[in-house]
């Protein structure tokens, strides 16, 4: 059965990670996916926009898939449905990630084995914005 990590585990990967490609990020900040990605840019994530349908997002341009993006990730933050995650497993081991994120609601247990098998840390069905106000005290915006 799938367990999270340690909230030790989650501050120390939070406090290590630079990169983080956010697959589903909207343009509209009235989505949570915007919301959450523009707070992690004001705690100094580099955020890469993984989205076909826009053209850029938070002043970054947007990538149509993982397999797009140039450069390591550390992590993978999915807002997509959990049916969805299974494909993104192996772009997020060939995009270089250290962890794959799904986010609150987001749910896959096979997804999240794979992800595991392939050597990826795997948080499930939490929020990146909430564990890390919660872990490492980031600013309210």
């Amino acid at each position: 059965m799938f367990q999270n990590p340690t909230d030790q585990e989650l501050a120390n990967l939070l406090k290590t990670s630079k990169t983080v490609a956010v697959v589903g990020l909207s343009d509209n900040p009235d989505r949570p996916s915007y919301e959450v990605a523009s707070y992690l840019q004001s705690q100094g994530y580099e955020i890469i926009p993984v989205n076909p349908r826009i053209g850029q997002s938070l002043g970054r341009k947007a990538h149509r898939s993982l397999r797009e993006v140039e450069g390591p990730v550390d992590i993978v933050d999915v807002f997509r449905r959990g049916e969805e995650v299974d494909e993104l497993v192996d772009q997020a081991v060939q995009a270089g990630a250290k962890v794959l994120w799904m986010q609150l609601g987001v749910v896959n247990e096979q997804a999240a084995k794979r992800a595991q098998d392939a050597g990826l840390t795997v948080v499930m069905d939490r929020c990146m914005k909430i564990e890390h106000q919660r872990l490492l005290g980031g600013a309210e915006l």
